[in-house]
């Protein structure tokens, strides 16, 4: 049901824009609306017949310029249709209102504003509302289109805390956290190599990285390996399974070979000097005295993605000692309010990644708003309640959509004091 109503919107949403664009070519010459009319059909028809056909294209033999452009076309339109739907379905409403007000009016006559009542600058509403609507749409085709500009663009965002059961030698501690590389979507390796050059120059006594290291397979991140590598921190560089990592997203051959691909990812991360936590603890210790870093596999209060975590496990061993400070990797961040929060309430600080922000909104001093955040309340960010924290990163790659637009990727330096 869900899936015919997304489709008759998108139905709907074609109509309008091509009510639209017809109004806004009528004064062309023939040539030219024919010629824009074809090119229009015909990117639109490649997009729908993309989206018909999305798992039996092979996307990765594309080359990845041309794989971007046409990705960014595709949601461009999609987004750009919407709105042209959204304007057009409140021109649609008012009239719906002014039929009704017409239709039980005792007064026998009603003065309205109809489709003939002009804006003060002399505009039929209708046209003018047509002109909203096809500006709204072509400056969403051009903003995704803009973003792929932006799919390199790092920022590091820095979060100082003050936990008050932080350890003496521990005051000052510097931890950078990644997430969500997805090597696979990667296409330019100096830009890759100035993002964890940007995270080195911080000097971090300690990274995290918390999963979606690749896509679906464990060979994508062979050729990164050696920039990947360059990371390094005095307390270590640990990491933990996102739900791309365990290659659920593409037919295998058999199970042999999924698991195969997945202990190779392990391996790798090995071999560039990550040590991963799957369900398990480790005690950091400095000049004697210790905090503990606890890492999960994926575990997803959406029922979607996989839930291979088990927090109780990683937590074994550290029931009496309620006071010492605890970090936890969960990939996922609606672990924390349904798992970490009620059920650990001495886990001070979770590092979670996912949601990239749906590398698409708005993020200004005061105010940030994204789509994802109607599915994932605790999105992009700090959440705090009582001495809990959740930090949620942006990530630092990309999946899908090859660019940003408004959500740049994201290196997390996190202060401790």
């Amino acid at each position: 049901m869900r899936f015919l109503i997304i489709f008759a919107l998108l139905l709907l949403a074609e109509y309008y824009s091509f009510i639209v664009l017809r109004s806004a070519l009528r004064t062309l010459p023939p040539g030219w609306r024919t010629g824009l009319f074809t090119f229009y059909f015909t990117v639109s028809g490649l997009v729908w017949l993309s989206l018909l056909l999305f798992r039996v294209i092979n996307w990765a033999a594309l080359p990845h310029m041309a794989r971007n452009i046409f990705v960014a076309t595709a949601i461009g339109l999609l987004v750009g249709k919407i709105l042209i739907l959204v304007v057009m379905l409140f021109e649609e409403a008012r009239r719906l209102v002014v039929w009704l007000i017409g239709l039980f009016y005792t007064g026998g006559t009603v003065t309205t504003t109809d489709v003939t009542t002009t804006v003060k600058e002399g505009i039929p509403r209708s046209i003018f509302l047509q002109r909203l609507a096809l500006l709204a749409g072509g400056l969403a085709l051009f903003g995704f289109e803009y973003g792929i500009s932006n799919r390199y663009r790092y920022r590091i965002r820095r979060v100082r805390l003050k936990p008050a059961n932080l350890p003496p030698a521990f005051q000052g501690l510097k931890i950078v956290q990644l997430s969500d590389i997805h090597s696979g979507s990667f296409d330019n390796k100096e830009a890759v190599l100035h993002g964890v050059q940007l995270a080195m120059q911080e000097q971090p006594d300690l990274i995290l990285f918390t999963g979606d290291l690749v896509n679906n397979k464990a060979t994508e991140i062979e050729p990164y390996k050696e920039i990947f590598s360059q990371l390094k921190a005095p307390l270590g560089v640990f990491s933990i399974l996102g739900n791309h990592d365990y290659g659920d997203y593409v037919p295998w051959p058999s199970a042999a070979e999924k698991e195969a691909n997945l202990e190779a990812l392990k391996q790798h991360q090995a071999a560039m000097g990550w040590r991963m936590l799957n369900n398990e603890h480790v005690l950091l210790q400095k000049d004697g005295q210790e905090i503990a870093l606890l890492g999960v596999e994926n575990w997803s209060a959406k029922l979607h993605f996989p839930r291979h975590g088990d927090l109780k496990k990683a937590y074994d061993g550290l029931q009496e000692r309620k006071d010492l400070f605890k970090i936890l990797m969960s990939h996922d961040p609606s672990h924390w309010d349904a798992q970490v929060r009620p059920l650990f309430p001495d886990i001070d600080l979770t590092l979670s990644g996912h949601t990239h922000g749906m590398q698409f909104g708005v993020e200004i001093p005061g105010f940030k708003w994204s789509p994802v955040q109607y599915v994932y309340k605790k999105w992009a960010g700090l959440y705090e309640e009582g001495r809990q924290r959740l930090y949620v990163n942006r990530g630092f790659g990309f999946l899908g959509y090859p660019g940003r637009l408004g959500i740049l990727p994201e290196i997390t330096v996190i202060e401790l004091s």
